[in-house]
């Protein structure tokens, strides 16, 4: 095994601190800690020549896919998050403009017509816990009247297409603290002032998402294409979904930690998830690596991990079986992930060292040395400042009220290739 300390650099032209993050479909919603298309872009740059085929395990809102798909590479991503994989899939799927603004033009058409009451539109509220904790009533009825003009979209893909900008105005039209990602109710005093547009909301998202989607086709390498798949890699890979030794590269930047503690994907995503119909919307945290805390503390024979390991467990012993819990599940999936991979293929994960307890754990030497394990070379790990990446700056470690420790400032991409 080589030495324990990777090769590291630091640069600061990997920032890219004064980039367009929002670019093309890459404006088309918010999510929590999402890769910027400029690290995708510059990995497949500098490691991505020749490849064929892109493999994103924790493909999110498929950031890696698009600019593999804009490179002509073809690409595959996987995520539980059923919003997550719609969103994926929207940005990476060609819809006809004209097709499209035709639809736009219905919807805007709609809204005027019930602002001005000249229209009724029959609608059906969706019945799911605490649907008026979190909606105003009349809210709820606009939003209802959207999701039915959406419904009688014939054409799949444009359907889909309007869901993404119909999620983002779900949350935005909520009684939600929209700058956090966790589910939290406003105040009383807030929701009282609080008297969204509904209508203006979604006509804003779906322009916004339209000149997005006109700008991403005069940029696509149409012989590329993306697949979107629904399964967890730490349960293992479908073999008629990825071939096994298939892969060229694998793009892509894994949760940081367990969703109940680091950033809680299920919560930001619940309330669309469960307005669009998605099935078991709140068990995106639990299916999640790191989701079910296991019983028993068990080290990895990997000193860096195991040394930072017993120090949090010095400081709480079941705070460290979430900690241990994450990371068995993240060796099953790199373990998985490895298979795929073609000798001579490449991985690039962007990775967080998460604070816990005050410790610092380092994963990107966690993810060199689970990789190594699989017979991979480390390359390099490029460090790079956190600027654009929508991630809190405080979190906290002891569940003390006002004791607060710093999180990440820094991502670690670590490049690896298979022998």
């Amino acid at each position: 095994m080589s030495e324990v300390l990777p090769k590291k650099r630091r640069d600061e032209v990997w920032d890219f601190r004064s980039a367009d993050t929002k670019q093309h479909v890459h404006c088309f919603h918010t999510y929590p800690a999402m890769m910027i298309p400029q690290v995708a872009g510059q990995i497949l740059d500098d490691f991505g020549n020749g490849a064929r085929l892109l493999f994103d395990p924790y493909c999110g809102t498929g950031t890696s896919l698009v600019e593999a798909n804009i490179r002509g590479i073809n690409a595959i991503g996987t995520d539980i998050n059923p919003l997550a994989r719609l969103i994926a899939k929207v940005k990476t799927t060609p819809i006809d403009i004209e097709t499209l603004d035709t639809h736009v033009k219905e919807l805007t058409e709609l809204c005027i017509s019930i602002n001005f009451e000249k229209q009724s539109i029959e609608y059906e509220l969706p019945s799911f816990n605490n649907i008026d904790y979190w909606f105003k009533k009349d809210v709820q009825i606009k939003l209802a009247m959207i999701k039915k003009f959406i419904d009688g979209i014939k054409d799949r893909d444009v359907q889909d297409f309007f869901k993404v900008a119909f999620s983002e105005t779900i949350r935005e039209v909520s009684l939600t603290r929209n700058s956090e990602f966790k589910l939290y109710r406003m105040k009383e005093e807030q929701i009282e002032k609080f008297h969204p547009d509904v209508f203006a909301v979604m006509e804003e998202k779906i322009l916004r998402n339209r000149n997005g989607m006109e700008e991403y086709l005069r940029m696509k390498n149409n012989d590329s294409s993306t697949r979107v798949y629904d399964f967890n890699t730490v349960e293992g890979v479908p073999s008629d979904i990825i071939e096994p030794e298939s892969v060229d590269i694998v793009v892509t930047s894994p949760p940081y930690g367990d969703s109940r503690t680091t950033v809680a994907y299920g919560q930001f995503s619940r309330l669309a998830n469960q307005w669009l119909g998605f099935e078991q919307a709140n068990q995106v945290d639990k299916k999640s690596m790191g989701g079910i805390r296991t019983k028993k503390y068990e080290k990895f024979g990997f000193e860096p991990l195991d040394s930072v390991l017993s120090s949090i467990a010095n400081a709480d012993d079941k705070r460290v079986l979430d900690v241990v819990s994450f990371y068995i599940d993240y060796r099953k999936s790199i373990d998985n992930v490895s298979r795929l991979i073609r000798k001579g293929g490449i991985v690039a994960y962007a990775v967080g060292n998460r604070r816990v307890k005050g410790n610092e754990i380092p994963t990107d030497e966690i993810t060199r040395y689970f990789f190594e394990r699989n017979g991979f070379e480390h390359m390099e790990t490029i460090v790079r400042a956190i600027p654009n990446k929508r991630m809190p700056s405080k979190n906290s470690p002891s569940n003390v009220v006002g004791a607060t420790d710093s999180t990440m400032k820094y991502e670690y991409i670590v490049i690896l290739k298979k022998k």
